[in-house]
This record gives structure tokens, sequence and C-alpha cells, in this order.
């Protein structure tokens, strides 16, 4: 049994967009991982796992 991709989750001090990123995904966007998708400012880490019970208030950056 397998739960899924593992995602970390993020919530902007900038612009208060709630935002997460697949880890798998860590290689492909380089340094931006863990950035904002729409003001682009460094995101403050809530969480990370499989699907959290919130996890449709976290826009997936893909």
């Amino acid at each position: 049994m397998t739960w899924g991709p593992c995602f970390m989750y993020y919530r902007c001090p900038q612009c208060g967009k709630k935002f997460k990123y697949a880890i798998d995904l860590i290689p492909e966007f380089g340094d931006a991982f863990g950035t904002c998708p729409d003001c682009h400012a460094g995101g403050v880490l809530e969480g990370e796992g499989a699907r959290t019970k919130d996890d449709g208030a976290y826009e997936e950056v893909e």
C-alpha cells in the first residue's frame, strides 16, 4: 500500500497564499522550491508528509 505523493505545505508571509510542493519535484524547481507561485517570496513551512486533512486549502504548485 502506498500513501501517494508526499508534499511540503507552505504559507506565504507576504501575500498569505497557502501552497504545496510535491517532494519529488525538488530537482525540477531547484532554488525556487518552496517559493510562492504568485509573489515569489520564500514560503513558511507549515508541515510535510502525505495528504493532510486540510490538503484542499493548499494550491499545488506544478
